[in-house]
């Protein structure tokens, strides 16, 4: 009995280090070489696949932006640059980048209920049903692993969203059902009206400069 509560306190102890290690910021601030020259740039504008905003990550979940990496590290996300950025990353870099980009905005909360959406707007958010994964301000989703989208870059947000309507296209294009099947119904203007009005609400996101220069 006393040899199995000895091995279950050294098992607690290096699990309970595996967690303390899972997500370090500190770690992460050091590791963000390959991020900032994109998305520590105050309105910095990426040309592929069209020109827009590269999104703000600071003060977004922790968990969204290693969801995101992965993906992007398996090709699940298609992107050439991002798949070569986070295919470089181990599971450790990731958790920790994840962590420094989540602390490093500390906006005031938003609003629990935004400014109501034009009528259209409206009615197109219904048809996706959009809040019941995203949150009625959009900055409050109901899973960390799903983003924060509200206040973010209009251009951003109708490109992401028309990749999940992308298909046959190997640089191109995000392999997510759910969002697939929802973003199908609609046109690509009226993603676009979605964009526009879940970028006009109160942001926790923000881009924080970064010097190249560390």
């Amino acid at each position: 009995m006393k040899k199995l509560l000895k091995m279950s306190f050294v098992l607690a102890t290096l699990l309970g280090a595996f967690a303390a290690q899972a997500q370090d910021a500190k770690a992460g601030e050091k590791k963000v070489a390959m991020c900032i020259g994109c998305h520590g740039i105050a309105g910095y504008q990426a040309s592929f696949p069209e020109i827009h905003k590269v999104p703000m990550i600071a003060g977004q979940n922790a968990k969204y932006i290693a969801s995101a990496l992965h993906a992007y590290a398996k090709g699940e996300r298609r992107h050439p640059t991002m798949r070569g950025i986070a295919g470089s990353l181990n599971d450790q870099d990731i958790a920790d980048v994840a962590a420094f980009y989540e602390q490093q905005a500390q906006a005031p909360a938003v609003p629990d209920t935004p400014v109501e959406a034009p009528a259209q707007v409206a009615e197109l958010l219904k048809k996706g049903a959009c809040i019941s994964c995203h949150g009625a301000n959009f900055s409050k989703p109901i899973d960390p692993s799903y983003p924060k989208l509200a206040g973010q870059h209009a251009d951003y947000l109708s490109v992401a969203l028309k990749a999940y309507k992308t298909e046959g296209n190997p640089n191109v294009g995000r392999g997510n059902a759910i969002m697939a099947g929802q973003v199908k119904q609609f046109s690509n203007a009226e993603l676009k009206a979605i964009a526009a009005y879940i970028a006009s609400l109160p942001s926790e996101l923000r881009t924080v400069p970064q010097n190249k220069f560390r």
